[in-house]
């Protein structure tokens, strides 16, 4: 699915997309890592992978949108 960065701290390589119904979802560095990017600036249109729903929703994957 896409997403919109929307923090990322670049110590701990862990931050925040938007969904695009607007709902922020964390992800960690696990998740930034398997995505091969060094970093990444808030608006950036990323791509992201994740499983479980609602609250128990976890980001997996981050990665650069591509079209």
């Amino acid at each position: 699915m896409q997403a919109t960065a929307y923090t990322y701290d670049s110590e701990t390589r862990s931050g925040q997309v938007l969904l695009d119904d607007g709902t922020p979802v964390a992800f960690d560095a696990a998740a930034f890592d398997a995505g091969g990017l060094r970093l990444l600036r808030p608006g950036q249109r990323v791509r992201v992978e994740g499983d479980g729903e609602g609250g128990a929703r976890r980001i997996t994957l981050v990665t650069l949108q591509t079209f």
